[in-house]
């Protein structure tokens, strides 16, 4: 079952060339889940050959212009092809109110549903085999953090032991490595956990941009497989990422390590870095947490089963 990771923009207040607004997206098995959407993330969806279509919900952090001002476009783009289910939209507060008055101002034509949810801590979101779960951050408005969770999956399979129990291959064996029970023609009930393996976790993605650090995110990312976070500043202008309700990349990193996540992609950099000067982020994180890298736009990655 792929699960892949979509870095469409990296960019914090503005937009530059080659760098756009912070954005990202995950496709589980086809379906499409956007963490914010900032000037031109219709661009790197168009460069990506994502197919909107395929949209199920849309997240966002928080009501700063760098996060939600490609929202409109993407929800009259939305309209240009067949939709038959609903498009779920979560956020803080106003966001709602937001969404409502561009479709008025702008005219919009929308053809199909829209749901739009003010989010708290705890499950926003849930689909077939995951959830999405909302945690706090702490930035000059209400602002959110988001981790899509899969469900357990069942323990390895061990053919030796259903043969054991006189279990015919075929359709029993399937509804077993499914999770179910079955039961054999001599009235023997035949629970999965008698021939599974202990169960299999799933994988997690975690999205935290536009906060303060605070010991409390470790604990919401935890064992994440892939962390993005935001790395707004090198940690000498510590005095302004604190004033602005951001953090510097190192303090990403130290979230990071106590988590214990697989790995972090920095975000939502400053625009006062050039491409080159990221790389001094980059040491900074990795010093604390080695398993940084630097998030560009466009940039994929893969999020493959633990076993």
């Amino acid at each position: 079952m792929n699960l892949e990771v979509f870095i469409l923009g990296t960019s914090g207040m503005m937009p530059l060339p080659g760098r756009f607004l912070t954005s990202a997206m995950i496709r589980r098995e086809g379906e499409l889940f956007l963490f914010d959407c900032g000037e031109g993330t219709q661009i790197s969806l168009k460069m990506l050959n994502i197919k909107w279509k395929k949209i199920s919900a849309i997240c966002i952090s928080h009501m700063h212009a760098d996060h939600v001002t490609g929202l409109a476009g993407m929800l009259m783009l939305s309209s240009q092809v067949d939709r038959e289910d609903p498009l779920y939209i979560y956020g803080p507060p106003k966001l709602q109110e937001y969404i409502a008055q561009n479709r008025k101002l702008l005219d919009m034509y929308i053809n199909y549903e829209i749901v739009v949810r003010t989010v708290e801590e705890g499950v926003v979101h849930i689909g077939d085999g995951y959830r999405i779960e909302a945690f706090p951050l702490y930035h000059t408005k209400p602002c959110f953090g988001y981790s899509l969770i899969e469900d357990d999956r069942p323990g390895l399979f061990h053919p030796e032991k259903a043969i054991e129990l006189g279990i015919p291959k075929g359709p029993l064996w399937s509804q077993l490595q499914s999770g179910s029970p079955v039961v054999l023609e001599n009235g023997q009930t035949v629970m999965p956990q008698q021939i599974l393996g202990p169960p299999r976790s799933g994988r997690k993605f975690s999205y935290v941009t536009d906060s303060l650090a605070k010991p409390s995110i470790s604990r919401y990312v935890d064992q994440a497989d892939v962390f993005l976070c935001e790395g707004m500043f090198e940690h000498a202008l510590l005095d302004s990422a604190v004033e602005k309700k951001h953090m510097t990349a190192l303090q990403a990193a130290q979230i990071a390590l106590e988590a214990n996540v697989g790995k972090m992609g920095l975000i939502h950099y400053s625009p006062r870095y050039t491409d080159r000067e990221l790389k001094m982020l980059l040491a900074e994180a990795q010093e604390i947490f080695g398993r940084t890298f630097l998030g560009k736009d466009r940039m994929i990655i893969e999020i493959p089963l633990k076993d």
